[in-house]
């Protein structure tokens, strides 16, 4: 009986729904295997063509995975209640952080960090970083510090250290920056602590300007109450950095390269210092990589 109707049904039109359908659906499924065929295989092939390639395009792909991983970067920092802190005394004001962090993907996840203590660690990627670079900014210029009370900033007098970018562009805050500037012991560091954090921010640039920027220094005042050693603090340091100048970074991994230097082989103190991480090797190394497509008429970035 069944082998009777079987002839009857595979002389029936199949339906051109029903084709279209399969079709795509096919399809569908093949680009999804496709798909994590090729994330599972990613690094590997970028390792790969990275040997062979001649296209400076490629070439700043390849770069921009070395440079700046998707996953993000961890820190073995926790938040504990220092973005509570921040909020408390004035350097964080809430409702204006709110209104810039509205999703997700602009650090929304991480405004829990100002409301209680928590134990999660410090990271950052490319999601979070506007929201990282600005905490880290509000704790840098509220902590005392002698960094900021007897630092370059001081040079000409209080009056005029509010005339920097990293002073007066904070306006975030409930109160003036310069009421705010090393006005209130949020990390309890010890005069020992404090000749290690000068150490370690002087030997730290950013792209922008000549000096290692008020976010830089409040991770570098955390860092060293929580006994972490002089190398982690700069391959930590260097990851934000990464973060907030992207441009510029990926940059520096093409002068190298042009170099027959690898970014994974250089020491992050190097790459923090003022040969490849200030303002005057900014427009050095941009002239330098200006032969490459990709980079032609790029400008320097400036984060806050």
């Amino acid at each position: 009986m069944i082998k009777s109707k079987l002839p009857k049904l595979l002389k029936k039109a199949i339906p051109l729904w029903l084709v279209i359908f399969l079709v795509v659906d096919f399809a569908f499924v093949t680009g999804l295997v496709e798909y994590y065929l090729m994330k599972r295989n990613f690094n590997q092939n970028l390792i790969e063509l990275a040997k062979t390639t001649n296209d400076p395009n490629q070439l700043v792909e390849i770069l921009k995975q070395e440079v700046l991983p998707a996953k993000g970067y961890t820190t073995s920092l926790k938040w504990k209640n220092i973005g509570k802190q921040l909020v408390e005394v004035g350097a964080i004001d809430l409702k204006k952080y709110e209104q810039i962090f509205t999703s997700a993907s602009n650090g929304q996840n991480e405004m829990k960090y100002l409301t209680g203590d928590s134990d999660d660690h410090m990271m950052i990627n490319e999601a979070n970083s506007r929201f990282m670079v600005n905490t880290l900014w509000a704790l840098g210029l509220v902590n005392k510090s002698k960094v900021l009370d007897e630092g370059p900033m001081m040079k000409q007098g209080r009056d005029k250290a509010g005339n920097f970018a990293s002073t007066g562009g904070w306006t975030l805050g409930t109160k003036d920056p310069m009421v705010l500037y090393s006005s209130k012991v949020i990390i309890p560091i010890t005069d020992e602590q404090e000749a290690l954090v000068k150490k370690i921010a002087e030997n730290i640039f950013r792209p922008c300007c000549g000096n290692h920027g008020m976010a830089a220094l409040g991770y570098i005042e955390w860092a060293v109450y929580n006994n972490l050693s002089e190398s982690q603090i700069y391959k930590d340091v260097l990851a934000f950095n990464v973060a907030w100048f992207p441009d510029h970074y990926v940059k520096v991994a093409a002068y190298l390269d042009k170099q027959e230097k690898k970014w994974k082989d250089m020491e992050p103190q190097v790459l923090l210092s003022g040969e490849f991480s200030s303002g005057q090797a900014a427009q050095k190394i941009n002239q330098a990589v200006q032969d490459i497509p990709a980079f032609k008429s790029q400008g320097g970035s400036c984060g806050a």
